[in-house]
C-alpha cells in the first residue's frame, strides 16, 4: 500500500468516526453535563454596601449543538442593574473536546440592605436530535445569595466609587481676561463603578463680586467588562465684578473609595478671576507658556525670506522685486503661524481638552481668516459651541470636529489617506 493509499484510507476512517460521533451527540436525550449555566459574583466573599457595584457572570458551556437562543433574565427587584456590553459567544477546548461558551456581564447596585437573592437565570435553546430536526430545550442556573450592608451614616451624598478623577479647567487664563470678557469653567467628574445619576448634581459656583452664569451640565457614560464608567461635565461662564476682579470660592464632596474602603474627599480650590491689568502684580514673572513648539518651521520661514532678499539682491534690487521678496517671506511665516495654530488644535483634539480645543479653534480659525473667521470655521464655531452649551447634544467627535476645522470647508487637503480611503489633514493645510 503506497503512501497516497495510506492516507486516503486514513481520512475515510477519521470522517467515519467524525459522523459516528456526531450522530450520537445529537439526539434529544441531553446528558447532563451536555449543557451547564452558572451564575458568579466576581468578589464572591465581598458584603458590599447598599448602592455599590456588584460585577456579576453569567456563563454557559455546551457540548452539544445550538441553532437558537435567548437567555432570560429573572426580576431583580432588590437591584439595578446594567448589562456591560453585548454578550459574548466562543469555542474552547474541555477535556480534549471543543465545546461552545457563553457569557454575560452584569452590574447590580443593591438598594436595599441584608441578604439577597439573586434568582436563576433560565437559557432556552434549540438542539438537534439524530434527524436534524430542532427542539426545545432549557436550562438554568442555580440561585445566588449576597450580603449587603445598609450605607454608612454620611453627611450629603453617598458616592461608593473604585476610581474618581478630577479635572478643572479653563477655556482662557482666568487672571488674563480683557474687559468685557468672559471665561468658561469646565469641571469634568470621571467615577468608574456607578451609572451616571449617581454623580451629585452640579452645585452652586458662588462669587461674592462677580457674575457666575450655569450652563447645563452634561453626563455620558462608557460600559466596559469592569464596569460603567460616567463622566459628568459642570460647566459656568465666570465674569468679573465692576471692579474687574472676582473671587470663586471652593466646593467639594465625599465619595467612598471602594478599593481602600474609606471615605475621601475631594475639594475644587477657589480661584480668582480678573482683567489682565489686574491680575498679575508689576513684579510678578510671566506665567509659563502652555505650549512650546520647534523653532525649525520659522527657521525655514526665515530662509526662505532670506533667500528671496538675496536672490532680489543678486538681480539688482530692483523696487518690484524688492516687494516680491517681502512678499514672499510674508507668506511663509503666516503659513508657519497656521501650521502652529493647526498643530495646537490636534494636539487639544487627540487629548480630549475641550476647553483647550474651543480656545484653538477660535484661534486657528482667526489665523487662516487672516483675522476673520471663513464662513466654513464659523460653521465649526457655531456647532462647537452648540455642542458645548446646548443641552440634550451627542457627544462631541474631538479629532473629527479637529478634521473639520482643518479641511477648509472641503477644499484641498493634505495628508495619507488612511485604511478607508479617508485622508487626514496636515495642521494647517
Amino acid at each position: 500500500m503506497n503512501a497516497a493509499l495510506l492516507r486516503q484510507v486514513l481520512a475515510a476512517a477519521l470522517a467515519l468516526l467524525a459522523a459516528c460521533h456526531g450522530a450520537g451527540a445529537q439526539s434529544r436525550d441531553v446528558a447532563p453535563d451536555d449543557l451547564a449555566l452558572r451564575v458568579t459574583l466576581e468578589r464572591p466573599d465581598a458584603v458590599p454596601f447598599v448602592q455599590e457595584l456588584v460585577l456579576l457572570t453569567v456563563e454557559g458551556v455546551y457540548r452539544r449543538h445550538i441553532t437558537l437562543e435567548k437567555l432570560l433574565q429573572p426580576a431583580l427587584p432588590d437591584f439595578d442593574w446594567m448589562q456591560l456590553g453585548e454578550d459574548a459567544w466562543f469555542d474552547s477546548v474541555l477535556d480534549g473536546r471543543k465545546v461552545k461558551n457563553f457569557r454575560r456581564r452584569m452590574a447590580l447596585f443593591a438598594q436595599v440592605p441584608g441578604r439577597l437573592t439573586i434568582p436563576s437565570f433560565t437559557h432556552e435553546l434549540h438542539l438537534t436530535d439524530e434527524s436534524d430536526d430542532w427542539f426545545a430545550h432549557s436550562v438554568t442556573s442555580a440561585p445566588i445569595e449576597i450580603e449587603v450592608r445598609p450605607k454608612p451614616d454620611v453627611d450629603g451624598w453617598w458616592l461608593p466609587v473604585s476610581r474618581l478623577t478630577v479635572a478643572d479647567s479653563w477655556s482662557n487664563p482666568p487672571d488674563q481676561l480683557a474687559p468685557g470678557e468672559g471665561v468658561l469653567r469646565i469641571v469634568r467628574i470621571e467615577a468608574t463603578g456607578v451609572g451616571p445619576e449617581a454623580i451629585p448634581p452640579m452645585p452652586d459656583l458662588r462669587s461674592p463680586s462677580g457674575h457666575v452664569f450655569a450652563h447645563p451640565e452634561k453626563r455620558l457614560i462608557e460600559l466596559s467588562p469592569q464596569g460603567p464608567v460616567s463622566i459628568a461635565f459642570w460647566r459656568w461662564t465666570v465674569q468679573p465684578g465692576p471692579r474687574g476682579t472676582a473671587i470663586l470660592e471652593p466646593f467639594g464632596f465625599d465619595y467612598f473609595d471602594t478599593q481602600t474602603r474609606q471615605m475621601r474627599h475631594v475639594e475644587i480650590t477657589a480661584q480668582r478671576v480678573a482683567h489682565e491689568a489686574l491680575g498679575r502684580s508689576p513684579e510678578a514673572p510671566p506665567p509659563p507658556a502652555p505650549w512650546r513648539l520647534s523653532a525649525w518651521p520659522l527657521a525655514l520661514a526665515a530662509l526662505v525670506g532670506m533667500g528671496g532678499g538675496a536672490a532680489v539682491f543678486l538681480a539688482g534690487r530692483a523696487p518690484d522685486r524688492l516687494c516680491v521678496a517681502g512678499r514672499l517671506a510674508s507668506h511663509a511665516a503666516r503659513r508657519v503661524r497656521r501650521w502652529h495654530a493647526g498643530a495646537r488644535l490636534l494636539l487639544a483634539a487627540w487629548r480630549g481638552d475641550l476647553p483647550a480645543l474651543r480656545r484653538t479653534a477660535r484661534g486657528y480659525a482667526a489665523i487662516a481668516g487672516d483675522g476673520r473667521p471663513s464662513p466654513h470655521h464659523a460653521r465649526c464655531l457655531r456647532h462647537l459651541d452648540a455642542q458645548i452649551f446646548a443641552p440634550n447634544m451627542p457627544p462631541l467627535r474631538f479629532v473629527q470636529f479637529a478634521r473639520e476645522m482643518l479641511s477648509n470647508g472641503g477644499g484641498a487637503r493634505s495628508g495619507k489617506p488612511d485604511a478607508k480611503g479617508d485622508r487626514t489633514p496636515a495642521p494647517g493645510s
